[in-house]
């Protein structure tokens, strides 16, 4: 059972639109060599005060902090790790095990991966054959440097917290131009959606727990944690609308946009 959802949405705060956020992110040193060594940081998060101008037309990002090694050089480590294989092998039992839903599971992607771990003299190259009429394919095993790089990659991937906007994040940076009345309808239609979620995850996972040690299921374990806290923070926020605790007026926050501009664009013009 794969991944379904990336995001959490347990910090954060009904008055999304009202008082947005300014992350500041991490930027991280480029590789050298074999993967030049890591040290990670914690972002910084500041909150400030912010107009309806920026509102409207400022872009609040949060950026993932640089680690060692992509989810896809981990995949064919892993991989490899189990015995040595061919690229197409890899695709196979990536899709068997239904990665796919945390990799996208194009073969660019797949040998780009194998080529930079090659380079990174963490995977070899160990024979080439050919089955019957199919191409050449080239069989690549774990070099002695690989398995502890693996295992380094797994320990500071799975320790350190890196955020990433989401789909739903970056939709919800523009909800100021949907009515409250509307935005609380299409809320409920993502909350039904999210329990069906929820309801299709949590029995895939009982089924699959009769038969298979949880380490085998614990993305999706942690994929309905993520759908229930995203349908208690979405439950949240409809009940602040419904209530009228939580609304926006579009037509005045465009008018201090339009004031603003003027402005803006008047002292530019005395300091010419």
């Amino acid at each position: 059972m794969a991944l379904l959802l990336r995001a959490t949405f347990l910090h954060t705060t009904v008055r999304l639109l009202l008082v947005p956020l300014a992350f500041l992110a991490l930027s991280a040193g480029s590789a050298a060599g074999r993967f030049a060594s890591y040290r990670p940081r914690c972002p910084i998060l500041r909150l400030t005060r912010h107009s309806s101008y920026h509102i409207v037309h400022k872009s609040y990002s949060m950026r993932a902090i640089t680690e060692r090694g992509s989810l896809w050089e981990l995949a064919v480590l892993a991989l490899v790790r189990e015995e040595p294989m061919h690229p197409y092998l890899m695709q196979r039992l990536l899709r068997d095990r239904h990665k796919d839903a945390v990799l996208d599971l194009k073969r660019g992607s797949l040998y780009h991966a194998i080529n930079r771990l090659v380079r990174a003299q963490l995977i070899e190259p160990v024979a080439v054959g050919r089955e019957g009429r199919r191409p050449e394919r080239t069989v690549y095993r774990l070099t002695e440097a690989g398995e502890p790089e693996l295992v380094n990659w797994l320990r500071q991937r799975t320790a350190t917290v890196q955020r990433g906007p989401s789909e739903f994040m970056g939709t919800l940076s523009f909800l100021v131009h949907l009515p409250p009345a509307e935005a609380a309808a299409q809320l409920e239609a993502r909350a039904q959606g999210l329990q069906h979620q929820i309801d299709q995850t949590a029995a895939s996972l009982a089924h699959s727990g009769s038969w298979l040690d949880r380490i085998h299921l614990i993305e999706s374990e942690y994929a309905l944690a993520m759908l229930k806290a995203e349908l208690s923070w979405v439950r949240e926020v409809l009940h602040d609308l419904h209530s009228d605790r939580f609304k926006w007026d579009l037509r005045k926050i465009l008018k201090e946009v339009r004031a603003a501009r003027r402005k803006e664009s008047a002292r530019k013009e005395k300091s010419v």
